[in-house]
């Protein structure tokens, strides 16, 4: 009868509270997933942006394997986009083969990344003989179907877009010297009049296929304003697409398979990267694709969402499962430009902020609708006031030898802290405020989840971050420093304070994984959660409020490495100290 009255009472506390364990919509039954960021142009070194991109995308890989272990079920590729005119100038401009021009700026992508923390499984260069024959295999297929045909284009090319333009696309402006010229009316861009012989892909055909795969998948590209963008863009007619240039023009690139007077349009080649990486064109890619997302800037949205996709079911394969995108990032509300100088680097950027400081300040204010202003100030109250104070200062709260001296994690009294709220009792010390927090931290897990699906990871981070203050206003409220362990009234009270706050932050732990990996690993380590109790799928808060056996009631904490995160802003590290003692 017991412990049917302590199933009933944990499935109405569930009821009321949300699920115990953590889920998201789409978990059931899901199999392979694939994450891309763009590769990157490697005619200019990397900045915050490309770093932006690749966080993105492995704060989404890493989610996704937090709800879906096993290492085999997804993979995350990045990389460096290594062909076209802009490489061949600027590798001429330096004096260098384009291929040492690529070996030296790849090589800074990949230690960026390294460094960063992004945890790839694959890093593409298609300068490597694998993507060679993927891209050639690619546009054989295209031929075979009788969707590349070769005739006269005559027209506008932006070489910094690597793209034809129509004439609705291209506007005048005043140039340096007080001359108009002629620039692409979405980058700027300057443009110039081409007329030669190459290969044109029927891209005409695909207005309708496009439409129709917008319309039926209303979450096929997010957030939903830029889904809205390509589908107004496919209100217009759609113009068959130039896909290479004559060889003598552009010789750095991949040869036209059977015509070595062309070589193949560097984005074709670019976009083919996502099909390189899953071993395409063996038969096992099929088993990966189309259960691929990608992760790009709205700069590149319609080579994405129009250009790729048509390829795509021009070779007969469907269009990737998801497009997320997002904007850019400026800096103390100017465009990043050499011009300016004000590029910022984001190696400098992980030295002074640490890795994990600044993986969660580009992730946490990072919204993908808009652009997002970066300056120094910002970073570092941003991270002061969540990392070092907020979530340190609570951990060092409740782990501090002079409240918790045993150094365990406290037992939870079920008479202090009853599931029913508004019982009353002599035991009974929790407040409304109090419930109110464990409703709150007992959903977060599937309000974050929800937000990773929606691509809103700064969302699921705001949410995080209220919860830390609920917390610690929870730990504010009965001020367990000022209770004693000698007295049998304040013990079980101080034991359930502390035990609560512990839970709640090996939820914000787990939840943190993602986007703070060594900052995670750090907290979780000292509260003593194993590595194998760090998924979603264990992540089971506050079982005994619940009515069922907490597996970290009594064990030992883990050892004191310190403070989780130290102040950036060194006048007021006082306040932090004061909080350990």
């Amino acid at each position: 009868m017991l412990r049917l009255l302590a199933r009933t009472r944990a499935a109405r506390g569930c009821r009321r509270f949300g699920s115990c364990s953590p889920g998201a919509r789409g978990d059931a039954g899901e199999g392979r997933a694939h994450f891309t960021t763009p590769i990157f142009y490697v005619n200019a070194a990397p900045h915050i942006g490309h770093l932006y991109s690749a966080l993105l995308a492995d704060a989404l890989c890493r989610h996704r394997r937090l709800r879906v272990p096993g290492s085999a079920a997804t993979r995350f590729s990045t990389g460096t986009d290594e062909h076209g005119l802009k490489i061949q100038q600027a590798a001429a401009g330096a004096g260098l083969a384009p291929i040492e021009l690529c070996d030296r700026v790849s090589a800074q992508f990949r230690q960026l990344f390294l460094e960063a923390g992004i945890s790839s499984t694959d890093f593409i260069r298609t300068t490597e003989a694998r993507h060679r024959e993927a891209v050639q295999h690619f546009w054989r297929l295209l031929e075979a179907r009788g969707l590349l045909y070769k005739g006269l284009y005559e027209g506008w090319y932006c070489a910094s877009d690597e793209c034809f333009l129509p004439e609705a696309k291209v506007t005048r402006q005043v140039g340096p010297s007080g001359e108009q010229r002629p620039v692409s009316l979405e980058s700027g861009h300057p443009v110039s009049w081409t007329k030669e012989e190459n290969y044109i892909f029927r891209l005409s055909q695909f207005r309708e296929p496009l439409q129709r795969w917008l319309q039926n998948d209303p979450q096929a590209i997010t957030p939903e304003p830029f889904h809205q963008t390509v589908l107004q863009w496919l209100e217009e007619e759609l113009p068959d697409l130039s896909v290479s240039r004559r060889s003598s023009h552009l010789h750095w690139g991949i040869p036209v398979p059977g015509d070595d007077s062309q070589t193949i349009y560097v984005w074709l080649d670019a976009l083919v990267n996502y099909l390189t990486v899953l071993g395409y064109p063996d038969a096992d890619f099929k088993s990966w694709w189309p259960a691929t997302s990608h992760v790009i800037g709205k700069d590149i949205l319609k080579f994405h969402a129009i250009y790729w996709p048509a390829l795509l079911l021009g070779a007969g394969l469907r269009p990737p499962r998801r497009i997320y995108v997002h904007s850019h990032w400026t800096v103390s509300g100017q465009k990043m430009s050499k011009s300016l100088g004000n590029v910022v680097d984001p190696r400098a950027c992980l030295d002074r902020y640490t890795v994990d400081g600044f993986r969660y300040f580009l992730l946490r204010q990072g919204v993908p609708n808009w652009d997002c202003d970066y300056y120094d100030e910002k970073v570092v109250k941003l991270l002061d006031s969540e990392l070092a104070d907020a979530l340190g200062g609570l951990l060092n709260r409740c782990t501090a030898h002079r409240i918790n001296p045993s150094g365990t994690y406290p037992s939870f009294c079920a008479a202090c802290f009853p599931s029913e709220p508004g019982l009353t009792g002599p035991s009974v010390r929790v407040q409304a405020e109090d419930y109110a927090l464990v409703r709150a931290v007992a959903t977060l897990p599937k309000q974050v989840a929800d937000y990773y699906d929606d691509f809103q990871i700064y969302k699921a981070l705001e949410a995080v971050s209220s919860c830390v203050r609920q917390t610690n206003g929870f730990v504010q409220r009965h001020a367990p420093w000022k209770l004693t362990w000698e007295s049998p009234a304040d013990a079980p009270w101080l034991g359930t304070v502390l035990h609560v706050a512990l839970e709640c932050l090996r939820v914000f732990g787990t939840l943190l994984q993602p986007v703070t990996p060594n900052l995670a690993d750090k907290l979780l380590s000292r509260l003593g959660v194993s590595g194998t109790e760090r998924g979603l799928r264990e992540l089971h808060f506050l079982p005994r409020f619940y009515g069922h056996p907490c597996p970290f009631e009594g064990r030992e904490l883990g050892p004191d490495t310190g403070l989780l995160f130290p102040r950036l802003d060194q006048s007021r590290t006082w306040l932090v100290k004061a909080h350990r003692t």
